[in-house]
């Protein structure tokens, strides 16, 4: 029988770290939702400790989720060990998850501890956190850069004091796949206890070697990998799940491996996190690529309408990619729209069907056949949950090249319409200068950028903008789609001020 691996998915917490991949707490429980239903053993929520909106986010999710562990992370500080709990205490199978670096240069630089106090800090905040949950992770950060003898009783002392599950986290990506996998086999032959507990691996992506890191790492015995969706997370990312997954799916004839993961959520899983952050996808990303499974060579051609197998080590099937194709445009039925969108991975509510359906419409009027990614830009656009604050009625743009260009702005918000108008030195910024005068805020562009999401001169464009308000650290991601790139863009900016005001 194969080995189970369990997936620890941190999407929600080492991935939101990620620059721009900020979440709010409704789209964090639809998240946490699809992880559910994805199969994912171990939900790390976020990080209690850091705001009260992380710690009640945590809580909701722990309320929320019955098939998966929730998580925490905690430093080694009885503070942070005290929020994980109170987060994730009503969760059906809560963990916590601690951790303190090991390395020389964290111990000597970050900690400003010696060796002596690390064991310490273990031993006593291991088992502080025993005393709440009896399913305690313990995380060795960088350990791939530590002494192997000191990082060997550093985990020996954490199964001592009540430790379950012990992380060997390659914190910078620094190690390479054989290494990697040397260290764990060290550590398997070293430290006292360990067959007693599950070994996890936790490895960044600064050299492009997380994904076979990971996998090397199954290969010396590892039971649980830790990883996100699309592979999203600090500086070069995480190990992405949807490859390491499909990897010991695929080759199980090698690996003797497996996991719950229920693979045909793979590509809506993808989706959602690419529209909720406004990171899109690399067309040439594996399993979940646009070009994934597309083949443009006249010989692939050829191949493939002989046997699949000639270029695909895996069906699209597998990983939740319809295979078939309805044709829709607008004497599409609501039936077939219904249909398409089930074949995709989506199940509306009644109210977001109707949204999602009436937003079809309108878009069928303006182009003839209705794709897939046509269909996907209009879900992601629904909004998941909250009143909509504002609403775009009509815009006037008047620009040119030897003029400054004036915006006149429409919004409405309930029964009430509000109208401005500004000057600037284009239709983008002085649509948005306009609706800063009707929301009243200092709003800050941090980021903006525009694509064609399907092909064709009736394309469907994606705006996507980053706004903080106030002077505020915090930014929000908006979201916008239209045939018109400047109502997309209008359309974005009113998404992210309708979320902040939510929040």
């Amino acid at each position: 029988m194969s080995k189970m691996i369990k997936i620890f998915d941190t999407t929600l917490r080492d991935g939101e770290q990620s620059p721009g991949c900020s979440m709010n707490l409704s789209e964090k429980i639809e998240v946490a939702r699809q992880l559910e239903n994805l199969g994912v053993d171990i939900i790390e929520a976020g990080f209690a400790i850091a705001s009260p909106g992380d710690a009640a986010a945590i809580a909701a999710i722990a309320n929320t989720i019955k098939d998966s562990t929730v998580c925490s992370l905690a430093r080694t500080m009885e503070k942070d060990i005290d929020a994980a709990y109170n987060a994730i205490k009503d969760a059906a199978d809560p963990r916590i998850h601690t951790f303190i670096a090991t390395s020389p240069v964290h111990m000597q630089y970050k900690l400003r501890m010696s060796e002596d106090d690390v064991l310490q800090s273990v031993a006593h905040h291991v088992a502080y956190a025993k005393k709440y949950v009896s399913n305690i992770e313990f995380s060795a950060e960088d350990a791939t850069r530590s002494n192997p003898d000191f990082l060997c009783r550093v985990l020996e002392t954490a199964i001592q004091s009540g430790a379950t599950t012990l992380n060997i986290p390659d914190t910078v990506g620094y190690m390479t796949p054989k290494e990697y996998a040397s260290l764990i086999t060290y550590i398997r032959e070293h430290v006292s206890g360990v067959e007693n507990v599950i070994l996890s691996c936790h490895n960044h992506n600064d050299l492009g070697m997380a994904v076979a890191t990971s996998l090397a790492a199954v290969e010396a015995g590892i039971g649980q990998i830790e990883c996100t969706v699309n592979g999203i997370g600090e500086r070069a990312g995480n190990a992405s799940m949807e490859e390491i997954v499909m990897a010991l799916k695929t080759r199980k004839d090698y690996f003797d491996a497996d996991t719950r993961i229920d693979t045909k959520q793979i590509y809506r899983s993808s989706r959602m996190i690419e529209t909720i952050t406004g990171v899109g996808i690399a067309p040439t990303k594996p399993i979940v690529g646009a070009n994934a499974f597309a083949h443009e060579s006249g010989i692939h051609q050829h191949g493939v309408l002989n046997n699949e197998q000639t270029y695909e080590i895996m069906t699209p099937e597998s990983v939740g990619i319809p295979q078939n194709a309805i044709v829709l445009g607008k004497h599409s039925g609501r039936h077939a729209f219904e249909a398409r969108l089930k074949d995709l991975g989506y199940t509306l509510t009644t109210e977001k069907l109707d949204k999602a359906f009436e937003k079809f419409k309108i878009l069928a009027d303006k182009k003839k056949v209705i794709k897939d990614r046509d269909l996907e830009a209009i879900i992601g656009v629904v909004p998941v949950s909250g009143p909509v604050r504002y609403t775009l009625k009509n815009y006037v743009i008047n620009s040119g090249n030897s003029i400054n260009t004036t915006a006149v702005i429409k919004l409405t918000r309930g029964d009430e319409e509000f109208e401005r108008v500004a000057l600037s030195d284009g239709p983008v910024n002085a649509s948005f200068a306009a609706i800063n005068k009707i929301v009243g805020c200092d709003i800050e562009l941090e980021d903006y950028s525009l694509r064609a999401l399907t092909d064709g001169q009736d394309a469907q464009c994606e705006a996507v903008v980053k706004i903080s308000f106030d002077g505020g650290k915090d930014v929000i991601t908006g979201r916008g789609i239209s045939t018109d790139i400047v109502e997309a863009s209008i359309k974005a900016y009113i998404n992210g001020i309708n979320k902040y005001l939510n929040d």
